[in-house]
């Protein structure tokens, strides 16, 4: 046995095929496998999407890194304007009256990685953070175009509004009673991005809006 293999049998609830063995790790795969999913299993701690786009990912990735497009794409968040402070915007999420949210965009072009860091009411804590990321579709699916992902993760404060002092009225929902919908939501609003990026690129026209005001780091 390798210093490695030994060291790693000191670790409870690996699952390997040094120590399960072909026939038994398969039955244990087949165990995990099932028909139907309790709506909690699969999307009560984590919220991810995912949707194949026919636009160069260069084009979707410079797309989604320019902030002001969330008001194009997204359901709700509109009207983004500089806060006072230096990458942070503030605009309105219509999903409820009267609610500001706070947004960031911090972008890695290397990796094509877009984080929407968020917040409502506020804007010292951005903790309701959306992972995006584009993958060149000749990758992963051996075509053009791209590959957007998107998760979402269950921050704590999404149960418990961590400032009810400052919403707008007492008896304003907050966005965590929303967290069940999110796969659903997200999933219009990940179709909405696909048809105005193949809709400008299958036509010719420039995938990336001029902006009114550039809600970008």
């Amino acid at each position: 046995m390798s210093e490695e293999s030994s060291t790693l049998a000191d670790i409870p609830g690996l699952v390997r095929i040094e120590n399960a063995g072909k026939e038994e790790l398969t039955a244990h795969c087949m165990e995990l496998t099932h028909a139907v999913y309790p709506h909690h299993q699969v999307y009560g701690q984590y919220c991810t999407i995912h949707e194949y786009v026919d636009c160069p990912p260069e084009q979707a990735y410079d797309y989604l890194r320019q902030g002001h497009h969330l008001e194009e794409w997204t359901c709700s968040l509109r009207d983004f304007a500089p806060s006072g402070t230096p990458g942070l915007w503030v605009g309105h999420d219509r999903l409820e009256d009267d609610t500001r949210i706070y947004c960031e965009v911090r972008a890695n072009p290397e990796a094509m990685t877009v984080d929407y860091h968020c917040s409502w009411d506020q804007g010292e804590k951005l903790w309701m953070i959306y992972l995006m990321r584009v993958v060149p579709a000749r990758l992963v699916l051996d075509k053009p175009g791209s590959v957007i992902t998107w998760t979402n993760c269950r921050h704590p404060y999404y149960d418990d509004n961590p400032h009810p002092d400052l919403a707008p009225r007492p008896d304003r929902p907050w966005v965590g009673d929303y967290w069940d919908l999110f796969y659903a939501g997200h999933t219009v609003e990940m179709h909405n991005l696909k048809a105005i990026l193949e809709h400008r690129h299958r036509n010719g026209l420039p995938v990336s809006a001029a902006p009114a005001r550039a809600v970008e780091r």
